[in-house]
């Protein structure tokens, strides 16, 4: 979401036709007790006449002022809505921000005895990906791997963008077999994604590390055990290939034939 939208939606409009209802209920019982009481002073009290007014003066002179009021307010709620939207939401990969992220997990520690699961992922060779096709397809792939993260991981739980090609997730509740159990199903669901920048087939993959709150029960202690194991993934995934390579063999000359 880059722009507010003006327009309402179905459940916006169905809650303000319900309390657009109830204060014009509420509207004319009053003007039927306040007529009432005026005419018992002067008279034998409201007659058929007298009711039909109670009734229609406050819905002909109160109900359309009323309407746009509700209007302009429900249009108010509703754009305030998109704004703490877009202030929470990364703008590429529609995850959460870090800030956003941040207060989720800090408000989900606190709030259960349970604890939970926090894993650190960071795309592999990423800077690569933005040299040999271009940031615009950079982007894309950011959009995939977030879609894959979406899809893999549970429901309820917290997905944001740390920055760059960084995310986090946070379940709560989650042991350290749960955190694997998820840490794998990413891998599998991103190494899984058809990436093909300017037509050329490009893999895609992601380090994970993560941190339970039972060895760590603060967010800062997560995030610091989990971004540790993160570059120890790293490592161990850069090591194979800065090895270096073992020396050629070369075959021992051959005697010389005998005379």
């Amino acid at each position: 979401m880059s722009e507010i939208k003006t327009i309402l939606p179905r459940k916006a409009w169905l809650r303000l036709w319900r309390i657009f209802g109830l204060a014009n209920a509420a509207s004319v019982a009053l003007s039927v007790v306040v007529t009432n009481t005026i005419m018992e002073t002067f008279s034998n009290g409201i007659n058929v006449q007298g009711l039909i007014v109670a009734i229609v003066t406050p819905l002909l002179l109160g109900g359309p002022m009323m309407f746009v009021l509700l209007l302009k307010h429900e249009q108010l709620r509703h754009a305030n809505a998109q704004l703490r939207h877009m202030a929470s939401t990364d703008w590429l990969t529609q995850c959460l921000t870090r800030g956003a992220f941040t207060h989720g997990v800090t408000r989900a520690l606190s709030d259960t005895a349970q604890g939970g699961a926090l894993l650190i992922l960071d795309a592999d060779a990423f800077k690569s990906v933005n040299d040999r096709f271009g940031h615009d397809n950079g982007d894309e792939a950011l959009r995939l791997i977030a879609a894959a993260l979406r899809d893999a991981a549970p429901e309820d739980a917290l997905i944001g963008r740390l920055g760059g090609e960084e995310f986090g997730i946070f379940k709560a509740g989650a042991d350290a077999a749960a955190a694997d159990a998820m840490a794998r199903n990413v891998q599998q669901a991103i190494a899984a994604l058809e990436f093909r920048p300017l037509g050329q087939a490009c893999p895609l993959s992601v380090s994970v590390g993560y941190a339970t709150s039972a060895e760590e029960p603060s967010l800062a202690g997560l995030y610091r055990l989990a971004d540790q194991r993160l570059y120890g993934a790293k490592v161990d995934i850069a090591a194979p290939a800065e090895q270096p390579a073992p020396p050629e063999q070369t075959q021992a000359p051959k005697p010389a034939a005998a005379a």
